[in-house]
C-alpha cells in the first residue's frame, strides 16, 4: 500500500499533523505528536511505503521540527519490517 505525503500541505505542525492523519488513515486516538506518530507506524501491516513529497517544502516550513518529523519516519522505517520510506 503506496501512502503519499505532501510536504506543501504541511507549513504548521497542525497541518503536518491533519495531513498524516488524513493520509495515513490513523485511528481518532492518534495523540498528534511525533511518539504517537512513532507507535502508530510500528504497527503499520506489510507491504506499506510512505512516501514524502516536495519535503523540503515541509523542512523550510517547519524547521528543526521538520528535521525531526522526517527522522521520525525515517526511524520507524528502518525499525519497521512492514514499512518503507522514502522522499523527493
Amino acid at each position: 500500500m503506496l501512502l503519499i505525503l505532501d510536504g506543501r500541505l504541511m507549513l504548521t505542525r497542525s497541518q503536518a499533523h491533519d495531513h498524516i492523519k488524513q493520509q495515513l488513515k490513523l485511528p481518532e486516538y492518534y495523540g498528534r505528536n511525533l511518539d504517537a506518530l512513532y507507535d502508530l507506524l510500528m504497527e503499520v501491516p506489510g507491504g506499506t511505503e510512505i512516501r514524502l513529497v516536495h519535503h523540503m517544502d515541509m523542512l523550510d516550513h517547519l524547521g528543526s521540527y521538520g528535521d525531526i518529523l522526517f527522522r521520525t519516519l525515517q526511524e520507524a522505517a528502518e525499525e519497521n519490517p512492514n514499512l518503507t520510506f522514502s522522499a523527493q
